[in-house]
């Protein structure tokens, strides 16, 4: 009886042993062995045997591209606006033995950087700069990631810029401004047509006077040729601008008599001798 309980936890102690002693390590990660605290190799995917009891896998990790998201921050630019940006980084481990001995904890060390390094770049930007140059933001915080990352055993492969907006404040007073903006070209372009429309007004007052004159002008040498040649045809040389006054005399009584305010016209008993009074002549 005591032997086969003796049996039975040998049994149990070598296959506690071989487990402990026989790894398989998984594609796409490394294993690091420490022996008796002190680092002693990295297993690579595959089927590895380790002295039992006294080596001891300390880390697993990952060899595959791993995506980093970094929450949302605010950020203050140059000009003192606030935005609110995030990030995703790419990164691969690279040395294994680094990322685990270089730094307590590479996923939250590349995130705190990359929030950082994005304070800083965005910080020494204006908000309408910092807006438009997503590209420019994202090379120069890939550049500066990838240094540090080296001594970490890391390689950042790729940074976006997943977004970055102005705050709710901001957002409010940019909007305030661009309808202000708006309202005032608005202004402005109305000022402009008015400004236009008493343009062309003067302008066709203007025309309208320059025409009233030409034709003055041309119905004064319409009447002189008129005169001309009534006096040649008349020896008398007062019947001519007798005939012309009266004509425009009975124009004048004719525009008063169509007139639709009440009037009351005295008319002279003689018009010829009233004509000649007109000219001068008795």
């Amino acid at each position: 009886m005591e032997l086969s309980a003796l049996a039975i936890i040998i049994l149990i102690f070598v296959a506690v042993t071989i487990a402990k002693g026989v790894r398989i390590v998984p594609q796409g990660e490394e294993w690091v062995v420490e022996r008796l605290g002190k680092y002693q190799k990295t297993l690579t995917p595959g089927l590895h045997v380790i002295i039992p009891y006294v080596d001891s896998v300390a880390y697993k990790v990952t060899t595959k591209d791993q995506i980093l998201d970094v929450e949302q921050q605010e950020v203050i630019t140059r000009d003192n606006a606030v935005i609110i940006t995030n990030a995703i980084a790419f990164v691969k481990v690279t040395d294994t033995v680094r990322a685990v001995y270089g730094v307590t904890d590479f996923e939250i060390a590349i995130k705190n950087m990359v929030k950082t390094t994005l304070r800083s770049i965005i910080g020494n930007m204006d908000l309408d700069e910092s807006l438009s140059s997503r590209d420019q933001i994202k090379a120069k915080l890939k550049a500066s990631l990838a240094d540090q990352a080296i001594d970490w055993g890391l390689t950042v492969k790729s940074v976006e810029i997943q977004d970055i907006k102005p705050s709710a404040s901001m957002q409010m007073a940019m909007e305030q401004q661009a309808a202000a903006e708006r309202e005032r070209k608005a202004m402005v372009t109305r000022a402009e047509g008015e400004k236009q429309a008493v343009i062309l007004q003067s302008q066709g007052r203007l025309e309208s006077a320059k025409l009233d004159a030409e034709a003055q002008i041309r119905l004064a040498e319409s009447s002189a040729t008129a005169i001309t040649q009534v006096t040649q045809s008349i020896t008398d040389k007062e019947l001519p601008a007798l005939f012309l006054l009266g004509e425009k005399y009975i124009h004048a009584i004719t525009q008063l008599a169509a007139s639709g305010n009440s009037k009351f016209v005295l008319l002279p008993a003689d018009i010829q001798e009233t004509l000649k009074g007109m000219l001068g002549r008795k």
